[in-house]
């Protein structure tokens, strides 16, 4: 989420001190704040090679992580309404902190990026998906209900070629025993960690944005064409996609994004760019809808859209959302006709719209929960994500002293 800041003098002797204030009325916890590396590095006198080591109140280290764009991140400790904690920054050397936030590229699995933190995992798809024909165009979700990285370890079981191999092999005389093979190893099984169960296919899935053309019709963004990861924890996990050039309204565009999930929070940090647009757009960002008896709330005013999908009696209950630091010009569902119903599997669209205008950095929130990690119920969900939108409205302020 983001913060606000302020600089004031120091003595070196301390270091250098951070004020974190919650400027609310209620408890703020589990958000990251950041502050300007170069700073920090300027008024320690660091030499190049030098490192830092983030104290508490009680000269306890705080993990920490130097961003690729100059940012030292860190997590404060939950803060009561209207209160501030300070925290202090030294030359030293740190600690070994676990690693929470983290991602890759799997091109054994048609190229698909994925990533997660302690309590969610996410992933997009690639250029070697969409050359199969494979129409999967929004972010898929994850859940997960233990603390530490799965994400590898469910690409490994999955692809093993020696069971992939062994499954084929049964399928020809114990086709039985082939089919709990593959429920062994499949990360579409919970084996105690989570699983994936949500279904994207040729929607905007949890949360992906796409402009709206002139017959007011989504156009659909593919897979990405080319990536970099720019963070990979432990703390925050960063990573740039570019996707295929596409027409318009008479433009050739190109989109870019940078997606961004810290440690602590259920939804990503979404930055777009449509590059070569030349003209003011409306853009939407959507959750699919599989069925119309699932539970929404949305208020566009408040800049948040959340919606719980019907309980599965085997895998409990997801819950998916978006949020904005302002208010948006439309939050509803959108329902599609018969013949687009068919075609996308799905009953229509959570969207959240705004519009967008040329040369812009269109930034949002988008994520998901599960009701066996953290969220019991889909009023729990709400209330986080009305939490989250108020949190981003209103930072936490940050003074370095």
């Amino acid at each position: 989420m983001a913060v606000m800041f302020l600089l004031q003098s120091c003595g070196k002797s301390q270091g250098v001190v951070v004020e974190v204030s919650n400027p609310t009325d209620m408890v703020r916890m589990n958000e990251m704040v950041e502050i300007d590396y170069a700073e920090v590095s300027h008024r320690l006198n660091l030499a190049e090679d030098a490192t830092i080591v983030v104290l508490n109140s009680e000269d306890a280290q705080v993990p920490y992580q130097v961003t690729f764009d100059g940012k030292l991140i860190f997590m404060p400790a939950a803060l009561e309404a209207m209160s501030s904690s300070l925290y202090r920054i030294v030359e030293g050397t740190p600690d070994t902190f676990a690693t929470y936030a983290i991602g890759a590229q799997y091109p054994q699995r048609v190229d698909d990026i994925a990533w997660e933190n302690s309590s969610i995992a996410f992933r997009t798809y690639g250029p070697a998906l969409q050359a199969s024909g494979e129409r999967a165009y929004g972010y898929d979700a994850w859940v997960k209900c233990v603390d530490y990285p799965v994400v590898a370890d469910r690409y490994a079981a999955e692809l093993d070629s020696a069971t992939i191999a062994e499954i084929a092999r049964l399928k020809e005389f114990a086709p039985d025993s082939a089919a709990a093979l593959y429920n062994s190893v499949s990360y579409h099984v919970d084996h105690g960690n989570g699983l994936d169960y949500y279904k994207v296919g040729p929607t905007l899935g949890a949360g992906t944005a796409a402009l709206i053309d002139a017959q007011d019709n989504i156009v659909y963004p593919y897979c990405y064409e080319a990536f970099k990861i720019l963070d990979n924890g432990p703390l925050r996990f960063t990573v740039g996609l570019r996707y295929r050039p596409f027409l318009f309204d008479g433009d050739t565009v190109v989109e870019t994004r940078v997606i961004r999930l810290d440690e602590g929070s259920q939804l990503n940090r979404v930055r777009v760019v449509y590059h070569n647009l030349n003209k003011p757009a409306r853009v939407v960002s959507g959750i699919v809808l599989h069925d119309r008896d699932g539970v929404m709330e949305y208020d566009a005013s408040q800049g948040y859209a959340a919606y719980a999908e019907p309980a599965d009696s085997t895998n409990g209950q997801m819950y998916l959302g978006m949020a904005y630091d302002s208010a948006v010009q439309t939050a509803e569902a959108r329902y599609f006709d018969d013949k687009e119903r068919e075609e996308r599997g799905a009953e229509g669209h959570l969207i959240m719209e705004r519009f967008y205008q040329p040369g812009e950095a269109f930034t949002y929130y988008t994520g998901a929960g599960w009701s066996k990690w953290g969220f019991d119920t889909p009023e729990d969900w709400f209330v986080y994500m009305r939490y989250y939108a108020n949190a981003l409205a209103n930072p936490l302020l940050v003074t370095i002293k």
